[in-house]
């Protein structure tokens, strides 16, 4: 399943797993969410409310990752490695940015809205 963020002028699309904590995610949507800076590696924002945690909680993340943080409850893209482990509960990694990870590289927030993609 594709989702489509939008940050400024750009839409950059991306790949959700298959999994109930994305599935979830989706019945959210569409969302505008403020997303603030996190240790100069990732954009977060709170979400409306708490999803599924069925999907698989890992402590290490790619870049261009896209994930839940269910002690937020808080969605976060990752455009930066810093090494770091993630500490518990871990995130569960509901999709991938398919291009412009870029976009989330700037300083401070950025006002994202997500969609599903119309294919």
């Amino acid at each position: 399943m594709k989702i489509t963020l939008k940050v400024g002028d750009r839409a950059i699309t991306a790949t959700l797993i298959a999994c109930k904590t994305a599935q979830n995610f989706v019945s959210l949507l569409p969302l505008t969410l403020t997303m603030n800076d996190l240790f100069g590696r990732e954009k977060f924002a709170h979400l409306p409310q708490a999803i599924s945690t069925e999907g698989k909680r890992t402590h290490t993340y790619e870049v261009g990752d896209i994930a839940y943080w269910s002690s937020g409850p808080d969605v976060a893209i990752y455009y930066q490695h810093d090494g770091e482990k993630i500490p518990e509960p871990g995130i569960i990694v509901i999709g991938k940015l398919d291009s412009g990870v870029d976009a989330f590289n700037v300083p401070g927030s950025v006002e994202v809205k997500i969609e599903l993609a119309h294919e």
